[in-house]
Parts: C-alpha cells; sequence; structure tokens
C-alpha cells in the first residue's frame, strides 16, 4: 500500500514524486516506456532556478525569439532576464524521474490500464513492461499526470474529454551551423495561414539539433506539408530528419482536477499550458508541486475535499 500513485512520469509526475518523496511518503511512479514527449523544450530562468536544474542539460541557451507576421515582418526580442533553456525531453523527463527515485519513490515501467475500488482500496492496474505481466498496486491516493488526453482524467474526472486541444507536430533535424536565416541562440515564431491557420510554426535550436514544427486545431489540415514549407523558408529542408513526433496540446484547464474522492489530476492532464505560446513544462513542474501540496494536506486532514484545493491555489498563482 502506498501513500500515492503517481500515473505518468513528465515534469510534472515526477516534481509531485520527488517533492513527496522528500517528505517521507511512500510514492510510487508509473511511467510508460519509450515514449519521448513531442516539445519545443523551452523552460524558462524561474524553472531552472526553482527547481535547480543543472546547466549540464542544457542544450542551447536563447538570448533572441524573432516574431514573423503573416505579411512577413519580422521583430526581433531580446530575452528577459538573459536566456531561455532549451532541453531534450529525452534526457530532462528522465533525469527528473531518477532524481525522484534517489529519494525512496519506487519506479514502475508500464501502461496504466484502469484504476478500480473494493473493500475501501483504490488501486491502479497495469501492465508491467519489465516482465509483461498485468500487475496491481494500492494506494490512499492518485495523482494522474499522464498527459493530454490524459486516461486517468477521462475515466474520473467530468467532462474531461471535453477540453479543446490544438494538435503539434515537429521534426528534430541535425541543425546547420549559423547562417542567414538559422541563428542558434534565437528562436523563430512564425504566424502565417500556409504554415498554420489559427496557432504558429516554430524554429527552435537544441544545440547539435533543432525542433520545427507547427500546431492547429484545424482538422484536416496538413501538419506535414506545412512543417516541409517552413523547413524549405527557413533553408532547413536539405538537414537530415531525425524523428517527427505530433501530439496534443490542451487548451483550457479543466473544470475540476479532482473527483473528490481519491484522484487528483494535474499538468498536461489538467489542461495547464499557456494557451497563446504552448508553453507547458514550468506549469507541469508548478501543477506538480502544489499538487503534492495539497495531497500532504489530504494525507494529514484525511478529508478527500482538501483536494479542490490544487486547482484554487495554481489558479490564483498562474491563471
Amino acid at each position: 500500500m502506498y501513500d500515492v500513485i503517481i500515473i505518468g512520469g513528465g515534469p510534472c509526475g515526477a516534481t509531485a514524486a520527488e517533492d513527496l518523496g522528500k517528505l517521507g511518503h511512500k510514492v510510487a511512479l508509473l511511467d510508460r516506456p519509450g515514449r519521448i514527449k513531442p516539445c519545443g523544450g523551452a523552460i524558462p530562468p524561474i524553472l531552472i532556478r526553482d527547481f535547480d536544474i543543472p546547466d549540464r542539460l542544457l542544450k542551447a541557451k536563447i538570448v533572441t525569439a524573432r516574431m514573423v507576421s503573416p505579411t512577413n515582418r519580422s521583430v526581433d526580442i531580446p530575452i528577459e532576464n538573459g536566456f531561455v533553456g532549451m532541453v531534450d525531453r529525452e534526457e530532462f523527463d528522465e533525469f527528473l524521474r531518477e532524481r525522484a527515485r534517489s529519494i525512496g519513490v519506487t519506479r514502475f515501467s508500464g501502461t496504466f490500464d484502469k484504476i478500480t475500488r473494493q473493500n475501501g482500496e483504490t488501486t491502479v492496474e497495469f501492465l508491467n513492461h519489465e516482465n509483461e505481466n498485468k500487475e496491481k498496486i494500492s494506494a490512499k491516493i492518485i495523482i494522474g499526470a499522464d498527459g493530454a488526453r490524459s486516461k486517468v482524467a477521462r475515466s474520473e474526472i467530468p467532462d474531461a474529454d471535453q477540453i479543446p486541444y490544438v494538435i503539434a507536430y515537429h521534426e528534430i533535424i541535425e541543425a546547420p551551423e549559423a547562417t542567414g536565416k538559422y541563428d542558434p541562440e534565437r528562436c523563430d515564431v512564425i504566424y502565417d495561414g500556409i504554415i498554420s491557420p489559427d496557432f504558429y510554426g516554430w524554429v527552435f535550436p537544441h544545440g547539435k539539433s533543432a525542433s520545427v514544427g507547427m500546431g492547429t486545431g484545424h482538422h484536416g489540415f496538413d501538419l506535414k506539408t506545412a512543417t516541409s514549407e517552413l523547413r524549405s523558408r527557413a533553408g532547413l529542408d536539405k538537414c537530415k530528419t531525425i524523428r517527427k513526433e505530433g501530439a496534443p496540446i490542451p487548451l483550457k484547464p479543466l473544470k475540476r482536477w479532482d473527483n473528490g474522492r481519491d484522484v487528483l489530476v494535474a499538468g498536461d492532464a489538467a489542461g495547464v499550458v499557456a494557451p497563446s505560446s504552448g508553453e507547458g513544462i514550468y506549469y507541469a513542474m508548478a501543477a506538480g508541486q502544489i499538487a503534492a501540496e495539497t495531497i500532504v494536506e489530504t494525507l494529514v486532514s484525511r478529508s478527500p475535499t482538501t483536494l479542490k484545493l490544487a486547482r484554487q491555489r495554481f489558479l490564483k498563482e498562474h491563471g
């Protein structure tokens, strides 16, 4: 029996796990292996400071943002407070999970199936990828940090399937040296209906690689053709493609983050992404931190109504 089981080992889940583990709670962290979150990888200075991120994880330090208008006018904006860090999500997320494990959190590598309840126990059923067996673990409280279109949220939180999304698609490429169109210390944000009818396109340097992509909420829009056009404009069409990825980005927080009983969702699962930019890593980690604080109070008070405070506190600070 664990105090808390956290489903999803991204920045939100790993942060909540670490905070709860530091306080001596018995925590299990369940994460699906082999999946790299499609993401531009930008983290602001406040995240680096507040969550003690080592400099070695920063693949690039971006000092300028170039905003390109629909009429192809551009303006370069210096980054406040010095720079924005760029991380590789595969390495960054694993660092956070291992940091949680190092202070006593139990890691499980598996795919979440369902939550069941019997004889007063709340049980998580999952497929363990280390032995390919179906397993069960129980806890007093569950955190759903399993990302956009969260299976936990859809099974436990009313109207969780109604949250609006854009679909983001990007291609990780081998980055060239600085050129007339590409600057390894500059993020480009492109507002152009050919690239995206309702969101934006981007070129985000990651040191030896770069993320080039776009997002849209328009069903049927050809994301790959738009990204190909963007790469051509940026002079990156000849660069080697390392991988291609897509994922939904939620645009609005859920109206409820808990089931009033034993489940709390956080991060992308709760819809905490800045809708204007798609920025989610900092907000995910902040949400994980607030989720952990709230669950500590819930475990002490033994009152599940305390879980609703997580949403109130997050929106008061970041809403």
